[in-house]
């Protein structure tokens, strides 16, 4: 048996949380085309039976923080690079590599660990344009494996896995044979409504709204669940691009927020959402800690 801890770290929107939902089958990190989607690690555990265990890592897309915010979720992913056995680097090649580039790159250079490079999103370019960019990386840094993928498509996506599984230490199984993730339910039902919130905005929206749930209440004897959420903005003039004309658009949010958890938690799902404005939320410690954007250990 192989069992050990892999991180997939790289810039934002690089493709990391569609990797991580790809590898593991199911849908534990939300996607969306604005950065700082994810602003958490996220742990998942696959096995594989008779052969390895993987616990994977995702984590916020590295970037220059503004915030106490964006310092801990850049402080998470950077606080990965001391606990795993594996790193891979999630790269857009659809995207020329720019100076957040390099500043990955500069954190990788001298770990002690397989540093994989991840070649995501080669359905989007010709195999033609592919081949200077594996040429800038292979520059760059000595990486252990290139190896070109589509975590949308899921090719490639089996190659990489092998490779993992090969370059982890034997040992045996790190958590039981039905362990997914550390993530509490709360977490999944937040992070499901921001995940509507975050298709249906306005793009200077996502980074100054969250989700909080006030209330969570488990399946009753109908096999209804209740959920009251607070969805959070920092100004006034915020609250009506989420509440819409005549509450359209939050009632957009809460019925396909409301679907999707129902088909995550099996079950009836009653939600209720609020807005309120907390200014400068970003900066307050405690909101942060309620949010599970925690300071690293």
């Amino acid at each position: 048996m192989r069992a050990g801890f892999v991180s997939f770290i790289g810039r934002p929107n690089a493709g990391k949380s569609t990797l991580l939902n790809r590898v593991v089958g199911v849908k534990l990190a939300i996607v969306s085309d604005k950065p700082q989607t994810t602003r958490t690690r996220i742990l998942a555990v696959k096995h594989y039976p008779g052969e390895a265990q993987v616990v994977f890592l995702d984590t916020p897309g590295i970037h220059r923080p503004l915030h106490r915010m964006n310092v801990r979720m850049v402080d998470t992913a950077l606080e990965t690079l001391r606990e795993v056995d594996v790193l891979v680097l999630v790269v857009d090649v659809a995207e020329r590599p720019g100076r957040g580039d390099r500043f990955v790159l500069d954190l990788v250079k001298g770990l002690p660990i397989p540093v994989i490079l991840a070649l995501n999103k080669i359905d989007l370019v010709k195999k033609t344009r592919l081949l200077p960019v594996i040429d800038h990386y292979r520059a760059a840094h000595d990486f252990a494996e290139f190896i070109p993928l589509s975590a949308l498509t899921g090719d490639g996506v089996d190659r990489l896995e092998r490779t993992l599984i090969a370059r982890l230490p034997e040992g045996q199984p790190l958590y039981p044979d039905d362990y997914l993730t550390d993530q509490p339910e709360r977490f999944f039902a937040a992070e499901i409504v921001r995940e509507k919130l975050l298709q249906h905005t306005r793009d200077e929206l996502p980074f100054t709204s969250a989700v909080v749930v006030d209330q969570f209440e488990e399946a009753d004897a109908r096999g209804l669940l209740r959920l009251h959420c607070s969805i959070i903005v920092e100004q006034e003039s915020q609250k009506p691009i989420v509440i819409g004309r005549r509450g359209e658009m939050i009632k957009r949010i809460g019925t396909e927020a409301r679907e999707d958890l129902e088909r995550f938690f099996q079950t009836r799902v009653f939600l209720d959402l609020h807005v309120k404005v907390r200014s400068e939320w970003r900066d307050d410690d405690r909101l942060l800690e309620d949010l599970g954007i925690r300071r690293p250990h």
